[in-house]
């Protein structure tokens, strides 16, 4: 079987939500469009309003402090700059982030499905550079044949979804990711770049349908892998189209 695409995920807040989508323009040295444009500054953030700018993921509400985010699901409308979000535990609330009122009643929404003994939200952020766990412009790419090398060493079934990648493939062997660090791959009509492995957290181990962790993904990767690596991040150097089914086609 050719390797290919076998679903694109975009998260329009870090760590709040997730959404399918069929395809996604790819611009060079971008991350995927409506990925990680917002996060959620907690109160001990070191996050400056007054001077946005990209801070790394210990500076915001992330599903490793709070596994009840994980089962948080959007619904985009790009046109009016909306975003419906979705929890079992929670009424659906839709949101125009960049409106300050909605951005309150958004952190009242999430402060219930959040951890109490960490540092609770306290506001909805953005700045130019979308908050990719990486400082650079990521797109982060998800091998589910290695994904269903994890579920065998568990011996239960797993969404893919709880590694939040962008692009899950399908048809490279287990592990091949870790090979192509330094490569260039095609996909659709867009060229990107490995960069680097993706070392997992306790964000993993939470189900995303009812945000209760209830897998040691960390656990069966470092003692049935010797490695703590699951996925990697790439950066966009040609321009172009993807889409789901698209050919993944490793260049060199």
């Amino acid at each position: 079987m050719n390797p290919s695409v076998a679903h694109i995920w975009r998260h329009p807040i870090k760590s709040h939500g997730r959404e399918e989508i069929p395809a996604a323009v790819l611009t060079e040295g971008k991350c995927l469009p409506w990925d990680r444009l917002w996060a959620v500054a907690h109160g001990q953030s070191r996050f400056d309003a007054e001077r946005p700018a990209w801070q790394p993921c210990s500076q915001f509400s992330i599903g490793a402090k709070s596994p009840g985010l994980q089962a948080i699901t959007v619904c985009v409308d790009e046109g009016l700059n909306k975003i419906t979000l979705s929890h079992p535990d929670r009424q659906d609330i839709t949101i125009d982030p960049d409106n300050a009122v909605d951005a309150d009643q958004f952190v009242q929404w999430v402060t219930p499905i959040s951890n109490s003994a960490r540092s609770l939200p306290t506001q909805l952020v953005s700045a130019a550079q979308p908050m990719t766990d990486t400082k650079f412009q990521s797109i982060s790419i998800i091998n589910l044949a290695s994904h269903a090398e994890i579920e065998k060493n568990l011996e239960t079934s797993l969404s893919p979804e709880r590694w939040r990648g962008n692009i899950h493939v399908d048809g490279w062997a287990p592990w091949a990711e870790k090979d192509m660090v330094g490569k260039r791959i095609r996909i659709g009509t867009a060229e990107l770049e490995v960069r680097e492995e993706i070392t997992r957290c306790m964000a993993t181990t939470a189900n995303v349908e009812t945000g209760i962790r209830d897998a040691d993904t960390l656990g069966a990767l470092k003692n049935g892998f010797g490695h703590q690596e699951m996925g990697v991040y790439a950066v966009v150097i040609r321009s172009g189209q993807i889409r789901q089914e698209d050919q993944v086609e490793v260049l060199t």
